[in-house]
């Protein structure tokens, strides 16, 4: 794909949605360790990256290693506690809880970045973050200890999209991908050392897909964070929440009342009116 074809915001929807993919993917495999989710999801991403990074000739090992190094660390541990939540949780639900992400990476790149944040856009999310408490506070299949990796997940993932961040003017967004499986490979395969599961069936095609759609996804977002600030793109993440609830339902009947209904209305409110405002801002 070529990285400069498409609007960050562009990259950052269809990220959205081949999460979403992945998301569904998982979703058929509950019974498989999440440990070993991630090492067929690393190691298809690893070759895939490296196989890209190649071809374009250029070194794997990337230039500003540290930030490297902590994005591929930060990523891991959200993705394994997100993975665990997943699978325990129905879909939708799990993936509010994540959607707490762009709030951490808010606060992240304020302190870390010097972001600066109009106060309109911070009403916005807290339209946004009271339509994710709804969500997952009328949502009694959560329980505690799931709901804990959840936040945990969320926050990980806000250090990973400003490590991102800080990775644009040094490194390309293919060697940004590519440490996340080179830092979560090894640890997945020592894990399933201890936990492992044969595969059977369709099983093998599911955890394949795990990694395709997260790569496609991976690149897309790498692109959009490295091309934009954070303010005005992660807010977008949130739509994704409608893709839990409709393949939630036609694929595993997982239904939500009237006020889950209220917290999605608020959600998308808030999400659109930052994105709106944004722009708005731009052309002016």
């Amino acid at each position: 794909m070529p990285y400069n074809r498409y609007p960050p915001a562009v990259h950052m929807l269809l990220a959205t949605f081949f999460f979403s993919l992945m998301n569904l993917s998982i979703k058929f495999v509950t019974h498989i360790p999440a440990v070993e989710v991630i090492l067929f999801r690393s190691g298809v991403s690893l070759a895939a990256s490296y196989f890209m990074i190649r071809r374009l000739n250029l070194n794997p090992l990337g230039n500003n290693r540290k930030f490297l190094l902590l994005r591929g660390f930060f990523g891991m541990i959200s993705l394994t506690t997100f993975f665990f939540t997943l699978q325990k949780m129905p879909l939708a639900s799990a993936v509010t809880l994540q959607y707490l992400s762009p709030i951490f990476t808010l606060l992240f790149a304020v302190f870390f970045l010097k972001e600066r944040v109009h106060w309109i856009q911070w009403l916005c999310f807290g339209v946004a973050f009271a339509g994710v408490a709804i969500i997952r506070g009328f949502d009694d299949r959560v329980e505690l200890p799931y709901l804990v990796l959840g936040i945990i997940s969320a926050m990980f993932s806000g250090l990973a999209y400003n490590s991102v961040r800080k990775l644009r003017d040094t490194d390309h967004p293919l060697v940004v991908v590519f440490y996340f499986p080179l830092v979560a490979f090894p640890f997945a395969l020592v894990g399933c050392f201890f936990i492992w599961v044969t595969p059977v069936g369709w099983d093998w095609l599911w955890l394949i897909l795990t990694g395709v759609f997260t790569q496609i996804a991976q690149v897309n977002l790498t692109h959009a964070l490295q091309n934009e600030k954070l303010a005005a793109i992660s807010g977008l993440n949130y739509l994704g929440i409608i893709y839990a609830l409709l393949l939630g339902y036609f694929f595993f009947g997982e239904t939500y009342n009237w006020i889950v209904m209220v917290g999605i209305f608020l959600v998308l409110t808030g999400v659109l009116l930052n994105f709106f405002l944004k722009t708005r801002d731009e052309k002016h």
